[in-house]
């Protein structure tokens, strides 16, 4: 493209669009840095033949890379494939028509690759997002669309274009990511600030989960707005189902942030009663208890209804915020209770934090010194550290496993397994306890040798190949065959572990004649 055929477009079209030399200048400081690791299915889908009349969708939760990854894709470019390249921003004046035309004149100027980025802004984007796939990527182009609506974006891969899209999803950034791109292999910074990847500073308090008020902007704005504004657009709105109601009352946005604030305090709830046996715990759970109506009070006031709850969670999921944990049961018709893991830990930590802090103010404790409420705030802040541990490695795991592999929590009769995997392939299972601690001590491992929970576990789910018992100390193996594993290092080895891959035999080809 010409100079002046550039600036000609650019006087026409409201967007920003970016090219050549600029290009260049505008990755220049993500050059040295690391990548996630779906960058290889962003490159993927820039270069290797494949379907035509396909776009990649690049979408995830504010603070998770999107933007990074499209300028590093930019910076990997050669100097050929950077000049048939464009890169184009919307704005709030843009509308659909005048970003269809441009497309047109980009692909008669000669460009192949089109990185439309804040392509949510569009109001018409999700009930017409088949307009850039069975048009413009059916031409030859190669359109990467991203953008912060990411429900937006999922309700377009779901409800519009299907398999003419390949979507990447950047919201869920594991341990092993976390750590590597952030050079930090601490597993405790990653419970507590885990989820985005800006670098968190607590000196100057910034960060997305840092205190209550930077985790209360960013529900409100990543993700309570996104529900909104995605919702609004697809249709004209008339996908809003149940939720219409607090839509026109102007309290979705509240109504999404008392959702995720009710769903942690019933998680606080289950630490409390499952590991409070002191009489300190037995009042900081009733305090809690008390807490819990009068929130429920607060929905009540603003007409938040089970259905608006469920609905709600349903997007939650959809955003990749959520994940329901798997639980097995065997033996008893009876359902498991509810149990949702966070993909962004340090949210969940941060309002778990913050309420335990309000739960120790109350006046059923107030006969505690300020030293005794530190000790005790430490003490349960300490339970949920090491529930969340729980939680993300069966995250984690589940995450990575392929589908030969069955990973869920394992409740039986009499007692129960942090994390089971079932081979599918053997029809054989592996147990794991995990623990926050450091040192090793037979309780840890009492389940996993339990004659009566193993004969249980091997009658649904086969022979047991191994017992694990994952914490932070150094590797070893008991003389009962208890094999323990330091936390860190199983989840950096994730997602080529053995225990949840199924081996790739290679086929080597025969020499000689075949007759």
């Amino acid at each position: 493209m010409s100079l002046q055929e550039l600036e000609l477009l650019r006087a026409k079209f409201a967007a920003r669009i970016v090219s050549g030399t600029r290009l260049s200048d505008m990755c220049e400081s993500v050059r040295k840095w690391e990548r996630r690791e779906c960058f290889v299915r962003l490159e993927n889908y820039l270069y290797q033949p494949g379907r035509r009349q396909q776009v990649c969708l690049l979408y995830g939760l504010r603070g998770t890379g999107k933007h990074t990854l499209i300028l590093q894709a930019l910076a990997a470019m050669t100097p050929e494939n950077l000049k048939r390249t464009a890169y184009v921003k919307i704005e709030q004046t843009d509308n659909l028509t005048v970003v269809s035309e441009s497309l047109h004149q980009l692909f008669d100027l000669g460009y192949k690759f089109i990185f439309i980025d804040e392509v949510t802004r569009l109001d018409e984007f999700i009930d017409c997002a088949s307009l850039f796939s069975d048009i413009y990527a059916a031409m030859g182009l190669k359109i990467v669309l991203s953008g912060a609506d990411s429900l937006g974006l999922w309700l377009t891969l779901y409800e519009e274009l299907y398999d003419r899209a390949k979507a990447i999803h950047t919201t869920f950034i594991p341990y092993r990511e976390y750590s590597r791109l952030l050079q930090t292999g601490s597993i405790d910074a990653y419970i507590c600030q885990g989820g985005t990847l800006a670098a968190p500073d607590a000196a100057a308090g910034d960060g997305a989960f840092c205190d209550p008020r930077a985790v209360r902007h960013y529900i409100d704005s990543a993700i309570a707005r996104n529900i909104e504004h995605s919702l609004a657009c697809y249709e004209s709105g008339c996908h809003f189902r149940h939720l219409y109601s607090l839509y026109e009352a102007h309290t979705l946005t509240t109504a999404v942030s008392w959702v995720i604030e009710e769903i942690n305090q019933r998680f606080l709830l289950s630490v409390l009663s499952r590991d409070g046996k002191s009489s300190d715990f037995a009042a900081v759970t009733k305090s809690l208890m008390g807490m819990l109506d009068s929130h429920k009070m607060e929905g009540q006031a603003l007409g938040i209804t089970q259905a608006h709850i469920t609905e709600i969670k349903e997007y939650l999921a959809a955003l990749d915020l959520t994940v329901k944990a798997p639980v097995e049961l065997p033996g008893t018709d009876l359902e498991p209770e509810e149990q949702l893991l966070f993909t962004q830990p340090g949210l969940r930590y941060c309002q778990v934090q913050a309420l335990v802090h309000a739960l120790l103010q109350d006046d059923a404790l107030s006969g505690l010194s300020a030293a005794e409420k530190a000790r005790l705030s430490e003490r349960i802040l300490q339970s949920v550290r090491d529930r969340m541990l729980k939680d993300l490695v069966l995250l984690e795991t589940l995450k990575a496993a392929d589908r030969k592999h069955w990973v869920f929590k394992l409740q039986l009769d009499g007692g129960e397994f942090d994390m089971a995997v079932y081979d599918k392939n053997t029809f054989c299972c592996t147990l794991f306890e995990i623990e926050l601690s450091r040192e090793r001590k037979p309780e840890q491992y009492q389940q996993l040798i339990n004659a009566d929970l193993c004969r249980k576990t091997e009658a649904r789910f086969g022979p047991i190949k191994g017992r694990y018992v994952l914490y932070r100390g150094e590797d070893c193996t008991c003389e009962n065959g208890v094999q323990y594993w330091n936390v860190e290092s199983y989840l950096k080895s994730l997602p080529d572990l053995a225990l949840v891959r199924t081996p790739v035999v290679q086929q080597t080809k025969q020499s000689g004649n075949l007759g």
